[in-house]
């Protein structure tokens, strides 16, 4: 077969509404703080970042980088098996089992890693892995290379994830979910998935990327706020470049769950460790989101402003209660049509299509984060209100 021309499928795209364009940040608006940024000169308050505890450009998360990096160098050098686990990492892992109660936690360059190096360790040929239709793209990545089969139950259906669990053959070794779903910001059913994956001796993946730092009294996520320990979910993934500001991910769970996956998670064995600057400044962000509870209950707060103002301006809203608040739009064009409209108002709202989103369900994807305040949301709830009409 002959090398086809990428134009045809480039063209496709175009017409469809759906090509991806990168935005380059300029600058951040003001020293500490990632809600506002500068592109192209102008200053637009950022309602897009994931960065929910307001940490990413908090000094101490700088110093602690800048210090590790005078001592270690900007590089590791090596993957973690070799030369390359410093004192930091160490450090980390040991400060990141102790936050989310577990016995160990093990750190992965990325949570697309992480959950790549769970998922294809716990299952294989002959096996089963059973995931929300919603899982995150690497998670179902995940599930179709470890070469097990792969099913998926409608989207947080705690009862067809069973029946699916009761009839599955060959026997479920592995199901899987996020925590809390980056595009839609709902919560999976956790203790009922719990329930039934230990009834059927199934491993329990929980990848809480959007929960970690921000839900629970504790801010352990998704996993606390459902009153859940390690029994009950084995297999905890989270990542450190959202809530928590900086960059990587980790898996925490059993002093065996660690070592199995040290030995046969591809990911973590083949590929060069996280710099230790990443892992300082991780830890001054743990310390920070540990001490200073007002930063989560801020971006909750504000997350019920703002879902309460829009209930008021007519602006239509999903089930959310999470910082992330899809906008329903309903087309690709409509939802590019609207982050234009806000882009013009001073706001950086990112419109999510497909593949991203199932086709017809394209949307603003909002989220509220420490870093904002009142009169930045309840702007950004009268421009929505403006150039959206109730769905």
């Amino acid at each position: 077969m002959k090398r086809q021309p990428l134009e045809p499928a480039l063209e496709a795209i175009e017409r469809q509404h759906l090509r991806r364009r990168r935005t380059t940040v300029d600058a951040y608006a003001e020293p500490g703080s990632h809600a506002s940024v500068i592109v192209d000169g102008r200053r637009l308050v950022d309602f897009s970042s994931n960065d929910y505890l307001g940490l990413a450009g908090h000094p101490a998360l700088a110093a602690a980088m800048a210090e590790c990096a005078g001592r270690c160098g900007a590089g590791s050098g090596a993957s973690h098996l070799i030369s390359g686990h410093g004192r930091e990492h160490a450090a980390l892992e040991e400060e990141l089992a102790a936050f989310t109660g577990r016995d160990r936690a093990l750190l992965f360059s990325t949570g697309y890693m992480a959950n790549l190096g769970v998922v294809t360790a716990l299952a294989g040929r002959g096996e089963s892995v059973l995931l929300d239709r919603l899982s995150h793209a690497s998670l179902i990545d995940a599930g179709l290379l470890c070469g097990a089969r792969l099913r998926r139950y409608r989207h947080c259906d705690a009862d067809a994830a069973r029946r699916l669990l009761a009839e599955s053959t060959p026997p479920t070794t592995v199901v899987a979910t996020d925590g809390v779903f980056s595009m839609d910001g709902d919560v999976a059913p956790l203790r009922a998935l719990s329930e039934s994956a230990r009834a059927h001796d199934a491993w329990l993946v929980v990848d809480d990327a959007h929960g970690i730092g921000v839900l629970g009294a504790n801010g352990r996520g998704a996993v606390e706020l459902a009153g859940l320990g390690s029994e009950e979910v084995p297999v905890l993934v989270g990542t450190l470049g959202k809530a928590l500001g900086s960059f990587g991910a980790f898996v925490a769970g059993s002093q065996a769950l660690i070592d199995f996956l040290i030995q046969r998670a591809r990911p973590y064995v083949y590929t060069t460790a996280l710099p230790q600057p990443v892992a300082a400044a991780t830890r001054a962000a743990l310390r920070i989101a540990r001490e200073e509870s007002w930063r989560r209950e801020r971006a909750l707060a504000l997350t019920a402003r703002f879902r309460a103002a829009a209930r008021q301006a007519g602006v239509p809203l999903t089930g959310s209660v999470t910082p992330i608040q899809p906008i329903p739009i309903g087309s690709a064009r409509a939802a590019l049509e609207a982050q234009q409209a806000l882009l013009r108002a001073g706001f950086w709202v990112v419109a999510i299509r497909a593949p991203t989103v199932p086709a017809g369900e394209e949307r603003l994807r909002v989220t509220l984060t420490a870093g904002h305040d009142e009169h930045q949301v309840d702007a950004l709830v009268e421009s929505l209100s403006r150039i959206r009409a109730p769905a």
